[in-house]
């Protein structure tokens, strides 16, 4: 698999509570035990341009903040992200993993807040070097069951109410049928039997 995931862009996502961030950081491990070089980020945030933007994105402050305005928010960190942090990584032969990407813009401001995902694809195409990872791998979960993992105070956009959720659920869902290079994973199990499944699924690709 060393020369396979060379330069390779793979994306987790999915809802909130799905799990995404601790299979990034489980799936790093596996590059690291398999000599396999790697970079993790997420998104929105990983540079400091990012990261102020995300503070914005997710303070529960903002509550009266647009659709429109978290669309390119996120579009902008993502942006500053791939040209100062992915690019060269992949340039350089680097496996890149990411914690979230275009997908969850689709699916929450696309889909759930009604600006459509075609919409988003479009914009982000006029925005972005690139758009799709060779792999996104969405960790389904039901919304209240994802929520209900979260040991925290909720952020701006897990505070939103419950046909949001559900929507952005939904919205994972439909691109998953729609893009040959989308799998969706089913992430209501334990830590490991995910983490098996994922690298079956990244073994079978590459």
């Amino acid at each position: 698999m060393k020369d396979e995931l060379k330069g390779k862009f793979i994306v987790l996502d999915g809802p909130d509570g799905c799990g995404k961030s601790t299979q990034c950081i489980l799936l790093s491990q596996w590059l690291t035990k398999n000599d396999i070089e790697g970079a993790t980020f997420r998104d929105p945030g990983a540079t400091v341009i990012g990261e102020e933007v995300r503070q914005i994105l997710l303070n529960p402050d903002h509550a009266a903040m647009s659709t429109r305005t978290e669309l390119l928010l996120y579009m902008a960190s993502r942006a500053q992200l791939w040209s100062e942090k992915m690019a060269p990584a992949l340039e350089a032969g680097i496996c890149v993993i990411l914690d979230r990407w275009l997908s969850s813009t689709c699916a929450y401001q696309g889909y759930a807040g009604g600006f459509g995902m075609e919409k988003v694809i479009e914009l982000a195409e006029g925005s972005l070097e690139r758009c799709w990872a060779d792999l996104t791998i969405i960790l389904d979960v039901d919304p209240q069951v994802g929520l209900s993992r979260l040991n925290r105070k909720f952020d701006r956009m897990e505070q939103k109410e419950d046909a949001y959720h559900q929507k952005v659920r939904e919205g994972f869902l439909e691109l998953g049928k729609s893009r040959e290079d989308f799998v969706v994973v089913e992430a209501a199990g334990d830590i490991e039997t995910v983490q098996k499944r994922i690298l079956e699924i990244i073994e079978r690709v590459f």
